[in-house]
């Protein structure tokens, strides 16, 4: 049980999350993208949400400017997630444009602002659960793209919220946040997905 739990705080990574976004948006939008596009755009992400941010962390454990990779302590999370908000803001700038995928530009675009929001917490001492801050906003990201293309994507939506829950009980077993921070970290990663939805729904 305990590692049936634990696999899911692997699987189911903040450094995954965007990705599998990504991912969602691409097999389900209902335009002509080439394949070769669609390949290039996933490459570019992979590259600049998942490897660089773990090369980052090897280099920063390595230099004992974090004690482990679960950034447990909350005074180790400005560095990370800096820089998880740069490259964010690459995405969007160089991988992901608002004139050929708007959807997807808006998504990212919500995550950097959750991003944002999770280094605010932290320098009032909060330690917000990033699981559940990516894990919300992908959830939300596919119920608006379920809305906006017309298209029923139930299964997937209830696949995520089963994802949420199983999410937030490993980090709750594990003693890795308490529930106020999960619930604020399952509002953080909503709320700007929300906030911005008007500019493309």
């Amino acid at each position: 049980m305990n590692l049936f739990l634990k696999s899911f705080s692997y699987i189911f990574h903040p450094l995954l999350m965007p990705i599998m976004g990504a991912i969602i948006y691409f097999a389900t939008a209902p335009r002509f993208i080439p394949i070769e596009i669609i390949r290039v755009k996933l490459f570019g992400l992979m590259i600049l949400t998942v490897l660089i941010p773990i090369v980052f962390y090897f280099f920063l454990k390595t230099s004992g400017m974090i004690s482990s990779f679960d950034l447990k302590d909350v005074k180790e999370r400005k560095i990370p997630l800096l820089l998880q908000s740069l490259l964010f803001f690459v995405v969007i700038k160089m991988i992901i444009d608002v004139y050929n995928y708007p959807e997807l530009y808006f998504f990212f675009l919500g995550i950097l602002f959750s991003s944002l929001s999770a280094i605010f917490t932290v320098l009032f001492g909060y330690k917000i659960s990033l699981h559940m801050i990516a894990s919300a906003a992908v959830t939300m990201f596919t119920i608006t793209l379920s809305i906006h293309f017309s298209i029923n994507l139930t299964l997937i939506i209830a696949a995520m919220f089963i994802v949420n829950g199983l999410v937030a009980t490993s980090r709750l077993h594990y003693k890795a946040h308490t529930n106020l921070e999960l619930i604020l970290g399952f509002v953080i990663g909503i709320l700007p997905q929300l906030t911005l939805v008007s500019y493309w729904l």
